[in-house]
């Protein structure tokens, strides 16, 4: 049974009306003890079929272990978005895009595509000056409204530099990680894995910045 009915489908297919570049979706998958993993595979496939820019590619997260983790994959249900020439820009789906999130995926594939980005000069020469890996991982729950906007400002962030991965995690599939991050509402960013290096809630794009340059600076260097 499709996932999406015949007017999302309908609506999708116009939203990627204007891919210009080809996107491929890495889909890491088991058979068994994953949740979502099959729903979130068949997503994928949904969404592939309504564009002739989009590729999908499987892989088990066991069995394909040196592909994951060359590109870091160490949980799943996982979704890499890689564009031309499989570039991957760091932009990663931990859980299953739905809900609300599910046009965080559409907004990622329309970047990768296009490989522009609306983020700011200021935060363009702040992305341009960082010399030491930036990890975000956001984290969401498919019936937040405001989740996107964040996962998206990760995402671009991520796509206009090689320093940065962005990832959406999909709090209530990966319960320890938010226990760990002490994750009690959402969006809640996290900064380079450390739990008291966090964003709370869909910050303007300038706030973002300033607390992310912020938790940089007080880490010993």
């Amino acid at each position: 049974m499709p996932l999406m009915d015949e007017k999302t489908q309908n609506d999708v297919r116009e939203i990627l009306t204007d891919l210009t570049g080809p996107v491929k979706l890495m889909m890491f998958t088991q058979t068994f003890e994953c949740d979502y993993c099959s729903e979130t595979h068949q997503l994928a496939e949904e969404v592939a079929a309504l564009s002739d820019k989009i590729a999908v590619e499987v892989y088990n997260f066991v069995t394909d272990k040196e592909v994951a983790d060359a590109h870091n994959v160490d949980k799943i249900p996982a979704v890499v978005v890689l564009g031309e020439n499989d570039k991957d820009y760091g932009i990663r789906f931990y859980g299953i895009p739905s809900g609300y999130e599910f046009m965080s995926l559409l907004e990622a594939i329309k970047m990768v595509s296009s490989g522009e980005t609306p983020l700011k000069p200021d935060t363009i020469a702040f992305l341009e000056s960082l010399e030491q890996p930036l990890h975000l991982q956001v984290y969401v729950t498919p019936t937040c409204p405001y989740c996107p906007s964040a996962v998206v400002l990760a995402h671009y962030m991520a796509l206009a530099s090689d320093n940065v991965t962005a990832d959406m995690v999909e709090a209530t599939e990966f319960p320890h990680l938010a226990m760990r991050y002490s994750v009690m509402g959402v969006p809640r960013t996290v900064i380079n894995s450390d739990a008291d290096l966090f964003i709370e809630g869909a910050a303007p794009e300038p706030m973002f910045v300033a607390r992310i340059r912020q938790a940089l600076e007080s880490v010993p260097q």
